[in-house]
């Protein structure tokens, strides 16, 4: 049997593993930002059975560079403008090893009560540099809680108010009232799959008209929506209002949409997942506007726009009375003095699984190394590349750019001479295409009103000035080369 890795060897093997990321970041731009390996190409270039014996950690990194590096997407290229960032910052990396160094499971305060008690901290201080009211603080009747993302952040809000809405009943008896959903058509898929999950079923996910202009949600579609449902014998349950739509950034409007359930008495979930960490500086805190006097459960990502690698989400909760209802259980082989005295929290009652991974400890690190003013600096930076993008694309006569597009996503559309509906979409596709296959830049599509338009995310922690000039000159010319007359 091969030997373990001994403490001098893991210092070895460790420093060596540190030496890599630090080359690989450095020299980040080198690489072609989106794969170019076809489907297959990196299992056929693995061998179809384990070693039988153990093999030196260098054959390891050397396979890493060989076989797994062609088919990574380099998602901290400055030049991934795809999907949302996804920061890894240093310090958050660093973080992250400390968590894995240490092997904690988090899952009671007594296994770790340093796990359970710095989660507590940092969630806190988050709450106070979002702005978020201090209901949500875990010293009040709410709390935070570190999830691994947004859909489970969503799943477990949605049971919450699933406990509320049936007196306590769904967790013992199920979906066995007809309760409902409401979304938007730019809700994230993640709120239908909780539906599926928890047994309601996509038939009871009702979708809220937006507005054509903003892309948000609809109040007057939603009273109306609740009117018929409760009419039919419905029981609506929550609403799900969006801080920052996957699709364009829309921002639903949490206040009206709150006046809507509180007078309902519906639980209302704010999936801030992107947007949400824009707050941090106090000129974006509007994006919060209506949270503190409506908002049941509020959930963001630090692992998409603020440093902290994936998977870092946090829930806050108003009131984690029925958070606790819906999860909490609590077998034999979990009791203990602590848990026994109520005395602290368990963060197993307040996600879907048991088991917990010290998630704390990256946030923290990142929220020490930069502080509040290289947190804001950051967020600023992203939205002032994002708005220096918008105003050049605006200002080009085979463009016409998306509003609004307060932060860091700007989406746009191409012109194409005598094309129209779906030819035109074609064109628009065959332009992102090229683009993303040439290496130097990665972007994603929507529709907005049937229509393809291009999206380009910017808040990378590599990303500067110069990549995003870059990217739009790289945009121009591959238009205009398609755009050119017998093309």
């Amino acid at each position: 049997m091969s030997a373990h890795m001994s403490p001098e060897e893991f210092r070895r093997h460790g420093k060596q593993v540190i030496d890599w990321i630090a080359d690989y970041l450095a020299g980040i731009e080198s690489y072609p930002v989106m794969s170019q390996v076809k489907p297959g190409e990196i299992r056929r270039a693995l061998p179809p059975e384990p070693p039988e014996h153990g093999e030196p950690f260098e054959d390891v990194l050397a396979d890493l560079d060989r076989v797994l590096l062609p088919g990574i997407t380099h998602w901290q290229h400055p030049g991934f403008f795809a999907y949302y960032p996804s920061n890894a910052s240093g310090p958050a990396i660093l973080g992250d090893l400390l968590s894995s160094g240490l092997g904690v499971q988090g899952m009671l305060w007594v296994t770790s009560p340093a796990c359970t008690e710095l989660e507590t901290v940092v969630v806190d201080w988050l709450a106070g540099l979002l702005g978020l009211p201090d209901h949500f603080r875990t010293d009040a009747r709410g709390g935070g809680v570190i999830q691994d993302s947004a859909s489970s952040a969503c799943l477990v809000a949605l049971l919450a108010a699933l406990h509320r809405a049936g007196g306590g009943r769904f967790a013992t008896h199920g979906a066995d009232r007809p309760y409902t959903l409401y979304v938007s058509s730019q809700t994230h898929s993640s709120l239908e799959k909780a539906a599926r999950i928890t047994g309601l079923g996509s038939a009871r996910v009702r979708v809220v008209d937006v507005d054509p202009r903003t892309l948000a949600m609809d109040p007057g579609h939603l009273r109306a929506l609740l009117d018929q449902d409760v009419a039919a014998g419905a029981v609506p349950a929550m609403v799900c209002a969006t801080v920052g739509t996957t699709s364009t950034a829309a921002i639903d409007p949490v206040a009206a949409l709150g006046e809507i359930c509180r007078e309902r008495g519906i639980w209302l979930h704010v999936d801030a997942a992107y947007a949400g960490v824009a707050a941090i500086c106090p000129e974006f805190r509007w994006v919060n506007d209506g949270v503190a006097d409506h908002a049941d459960s509020y959930s963001t990502n630090p692992h998409k726009w603020l440093l902290t690698n994936f998977d870092c989400t946090v829930l806050w909760t108003a009131d984690r009375a029925p958070l606790l209802g819906a999860l909490s259980i609590l077998p034999e082989f979990l009791i203990n003095a602590a848990t026994s005295s109520g005395s602290v929290i368990d963060y197993r009652d307040w996600q879907v699984s048991l088991g917990r991974r010290f998630r704390a400890l990256k946030l923290w690190s990142v929220i020490r190394w930069y502080g509040a003013e290289g947190l804001r600096a950051h967020i600023r930076k992203g939205v002032g590349l994002a708005q220096d993008l918008a105003s050049w694309i605006a200002a080009d006569p085979g463009f016409e750019v998306h509003e609004p597009h307060p932060l860091g996503l700007v989406c746009f559309r191409p012109r194409w001479p005598g094309l129209t509906g779906a030819a035109a979409d074609q064109a628009t596709t065959r332009l992102m295409e090229l683009l993303n296959a040439g290496g130097e830049l990665y972007m994603t599509h929507t529709r907005i009103d049937g229509r393809v338009v291009l999206r380009m995310a910017i808040g990378g922690v590599a990303t500067e000035r110069r990549h995003v000039e870059q990217a739009w000159e790289r945009i121009r010319r591959e238009h205009a080369a398609l755009s050119a007359p017998g093309h």
